[in-house]
């Protein structure tokens, strides 16, 4: 694993990738595993091994590591060690983190959207699908939550009866997917 964050730049319609721009997070968090950005790209969010919290950078232009990247704060996720993932409800003001610690998942309430320094923790759910949870996402509307697990190589799949509510998730269904990965990390949905 590295401490540099590269972003893929599309340069053709057949779906061709180069490396484009980098970005050294070591100074925060030596051990990156998650990253998410809030919806225009302008805050980055990463989450490490080392470090247990989420720090958040801010970037001149949206999703463009080549801008200027400044690093903003740091919200230490006591209740997640190792945090693997961290994702936010669409308005910021709702956190989630998973990790291998523990294997929940964990909500923070975060008084002003993406801004970590308002953050504070509101509720555990205990999963008990994997030893390993490594990465997490919500459908658009928060109505399903899906977690990957290295132990089962599996993508997991719960219902919400409460958009981004995870003490009302329930347990839906899994895809074992070692045929093609085996160390499932990130998940991401297209809308």
């Amino acid at each position: 694993y590295t401490e540099n964050l590269s972003i893929l730049v599309q340069t053709n319609p057949q779906g061709t990738v180069t490396a484009g721009a980098t970005y050294s997070v070591n100074s925060e968090e030596n051990s990156p595993r998650g990253v998410t950005f809030n919806t225009d790209g302008t805050k980055m969010f990463i989450t490490g091994a080392q470090g247990d919290d989420v720090n958040e950078y801010t970037l001149s232009v949206g999703f463009d590591l080549a801008s200027t990247v400044t690093f903003v704060d740091s919200y230490a996720v006591t209740q997640c060690p190792n945090p693997m993932s961290v994702k936010f409800n669409p308005n910021g003001t709702k956190m989630f983190v998973t990790g291998v610690g523990n294997n929940n998942v964990h909500e923070y309430a975060l008084t002003t959207g993406f801004d970590v320094s308002t953050a504070s923790f509101t509720q555990t759910l205990v999963t008990t699908v994997d030893n390993d949870n490594f990465g997490l996402d919500f459908k658009d509307d928060g109505t399903k939550m899906y977690l990957t697990g290295d132990s089962n190589n599996s993508i997991y799949e719960f219902d919400l009866s409460s958009a981004y509510d995870i003490s009302t998730a329930t347990f839906n269904q899994s895809l074992n997917v070692s045929a093609i990965d085996i160390e499932p990390f990130g998940i991401e949905w297209s809308p």
